[in-house]
């Protein structure tokens, strides 16, 4: 058995060394080698490690080189340090697919890692996670009793997904409660609503976006028709604990509010390549509706650029709490035999330039949620708002 593992080993190295030898013929014969290491890399401690694993762990039996190779591939991403770039292994990328598409099984809210703690950003409407109480902001320090200290989300989201039915505990911290509280939370079917319409009877639609998901252009749509057809004169648009998704889910949206050609965002790519504008595409038919938006902490990504190209285009004020401060755009890589990687491209400023990373919007109005609101089911940000518009 062990003869055979060497083997393997060795015919291994013969053929990375021959494509790597192609590759540098090839790279020199063409000047550009898409795919060489840069010439100032040293990529000798590597093999050497590699070399001195292969000959000296204990359990050489057990040594897998392609899972090696794709641990070697996440350490790779773990070093950016960004928490929205990952690499994706075929059933990971499918329960990625799932979320987007708004149809998964689990808890069904979103997590992130700010401040190097794991914590929500949002349960999603009408969720197991909802439903246990869940609250923007809350810090996740454990799951299942399994310390989440430096564990990445792709990690933190295979531990608390699971079937319908079975059970998650969560050790979970609140300001509020100044300790650190277990909730059960029992799993579920999760399929995420688009949004909620309501054409209140003093004229004024009330329009809740829960998520960017795919189907959302399209429930945007029928919404946008029916307030047309309506007595409505003003609009209030709720993004609160909406998490994001597709880019471009809010780049239509935004085109029912702005002229076409405005500027929805822009994404910057770094240093020494161009900018790009995002506009607005659509057929602005909101543009003459006064409208004002519900934000908080639970607003990330999709939302938030949402919010900054109403508010920077039209100056529409935003009412509650600070927004998450997702300011990053991720692109999703289709890699060989069903891999693929999750990559932070660029990030987006909103039309006036302002970077939201990490510090996110701050509403024009601040109205915070106590604990006895939740309690006894008040909602003085929306009672806010109400009062707001009337007067537009």
């Amino acid at each position: 058995m062990l003869v055979k593992q060497k083997q393997k080993f060795v015919l291994f190295f013969l053929i990375l060394l021959l494509v790597f030898a192609f590759g540098f013929w090839f790279g020199k014969s063409q000047v550009v080698c898409p795919v060489c290491p840069p010439e100032d890399v040293d990529f000798s401690l590597f093999w050497e490690t590699w070399k001195t694993i292969e000959e000296k762990y204990v359990d050489r039996e057990k040594l897998n080189v392609q899972e090696m190779i794709y641990g070697a591939i996440s350490g790779m991403i773990e070093s950016l340090e960004d928490p929205y770039t990952v690499f994706f292994k075929p059933e990971e990328a499918k329960k990625f697919l799932e979320d987007v598409k708004g149809f998964f099984e689990g808890v069904g809210m979103e997590i992130a890692v700010k401040g190097g703690q794991l914590q929500v950003v949002a349960p999603l409407e009408g969720t197991p996670a909802q439903k246990a109480g869940l609250r923007p902001g809350d810090k996740i320090l454990k799951v299942d009793g399994k310390s989440t200290t430096d564990v990445t989300i792709d990690t933190a989201i295979d531990w608390i997904r699971g079937p319908k039915g079975t059970q998650v505990t969560l050790t979970v911290y609140r300001e509020e409660w100044g300790q650190e509280r277990d909730v059960k939370i029992t799993r579920g079917v999760i399929d995420i609503p688009s949004l909620k319409l309501e054409i209140r009877d003093d004229n004024i639609a009330y329009l809740r976006l829960y998520h960017f998901s795919e189907k959302a252009s399209y429930d945007f749509r029928e919404a946008a028709i029916e307030i047309l057809a309506s007595p409505a004169q003003k609009i209030i648009l709720d993004l609160r604990n909406n998490p994001g998704g597709y880019l471009d889910v809010a780049q239509d949206i935004a085109g029912w509010f702005l002229e076409k050609g405005q500027v929805v965002a822009i994404e910057d790519f770094g240093e020494g390549r161009e900018q790009q504008e995002i506009l607005a595409e659509g057929n602005a038919k909101l543009l003459n509706y006064p409208v004002v938006i519900l934000i908080n902490e639970g607003s990330a990504s999709g939302s938030e650029i949402l919010a900054g190209a109403l508010r920077d285009n039209r100056g529409v004020k935003l009412i509650g709490e600070t927004s998450f401060g997702k300011g990053s755009v991720q692109e999703l890589t289709d890699l060989r035999e069903g891999f693929s990687l999750k990559v932070t491209i660029a990030k987006w400023l909103t039309p006036k330039r302002e970077s939201i990373t990490d510090k996110g919007l701050e509403p024009d109005i601040k109205v915070e949620l106590s604990e006895k609101d939740y309690e006894e089911g008040r909602d003085p940000q929306l009672d806010k708002a109400i009062e707001v518009i009337k007067n537009l």
